[in-house]
């Protein structure tokens, strides 16, 4: 596949749903709508359409959400995924907030999965329970140490909040390359009335 720039289109991010265990406060409204179960592709559909994607030369595949991990099952998708590494896909990759990576992070390492993204904006437990909500912090950073355990690489995507986490950038920084993981900063986003 070729875009209208004439770059191979190699790399592919699919959202498996739009739910999640957080409602950041940038990201979600408290009280969220989501699409009716319905209107989803089923997981026999997604990985049908993926597989569709690798025939036609995508390399790498990402699931994000939501929080893919809060699916149904979705760990089906990633064993029928799986089959695919060395026939096409070179990387099968996760975008998830760590909340139930202490469940799964083993079964995503026996899937082929060799490196995830986990969006984490801060280490201070109440800032942590303010952001999202209603997240666990332990939670997310038991999941990474399962998930460094499974042997997983990890890369931490921080929004940056000014007011918020912005004199943390440091201390996220060295704690991040202190337990053998990259960060990436992120820009908040205009995501509408939330």
């Amino acid at each position: 596949m070729i875009d209208p720039f004439g770059r191979a289109v190699s790399y592919l991010r699919v959202s498996v749903t739009d739910r999640c265990d957080f409602r950041c406060v940038y990201c979600m409204s408290e009280d969220m709508a989501f699409l009716p179960k319905k209107d989803l592709l089923t997981l026999e559909e997604l990985d049908r359409l993926c597989s569709i994607f690798i025939d036609k030369g995508v390399k790498k595949l990402r699931i994000t959400g939501g929080e893919p991990l809060v699916r149904r099952d979705i760990m089906t998708l990633f064993r029928s995924l799986s089959k695919n590494l060395g026939n096409g896909l070179e990387e099968l990759t996760l975008t998830t907030n760590g909340s139930q990576l202490e469940r799964y992070a083993q079964e995503l390492a026996d899937c082929g999965v060799k490196r995830i993204n986990v969006s984490l904006d801060t280490l201070d437990p109440s800032k942590f329970r303010a952001i999202t909500r209603w997240g666990d912090l332990d939670r997310v950073l038991n999941g990474i140490k399962a998930a460094q355990r499974a042997g997983l690489s990890i890369k931490i995507n921080a929004v940056a909040l000014k007011g918020v986490n912005d004199t943390e950038i440091h201390s996220l920084v060295r704690w991040s390359h202190d337990e053998g993981m990259d960060i990436t900063f992120i820009e908040v986003m205009p995501m509408g009335d939330i």
